[in-house]
């Protein structure tokens, strides 16, 4: 099993793959797999050592992926939060910030419900 950023890869096609790295997506893996003239059709096992090492390279080189890229974004979270903008403020409160309504729905951001108790008359 082939291991790149801290990942195991399953033997799937080169270009499927990759994207069990945090960080790589489709058009990232494709891209990937053209910068070092890969057949993206390939599978992980039946590449040599210094294929992976040439892909290993590319991706330290070229990209933020996992512990870097999740530290980077947590710190985008917190600044948002410290400088008390309208999305800061969102995140604080665990609601969600791109303009969804929150009256219904919105259960993934806000949690389990919270029963609230009936008026009494």
């Amino acid at each position: 099993m082939a291991r790149i950023a801290g990942v195991d890869l399953p033997n799937k096609h080169v270009n499927i793959a990759l994207t069990y790295i945090f960080g790589i997506g489709r058009a990232s893996a494709d891209e990937i797999c053209a910068k070092t003239k890969m057949d993206p059709n390939r599978k992980i096992n039946d590449l040599s050592q210094e294929e992976l090492n040439e892909l290993r390279q590319l991706i330290e080189s070229d990209y933020k992926v996992e512990g870097r890229l999740r530290t980077e974004i947590a710190l985008n979270i917190k600044r948002l939060m410290d400088i008390g903008c309208y999305r800061g403020l969102r995140h604080r409160k665990g609601l969600p910030l791109r303009g969804q309504r929150t009256r219904t729905n919105a259960r993934t951001r806000k949690g389990k419900k919270k029963t609230v108790a009936g008026k009494k008359k």
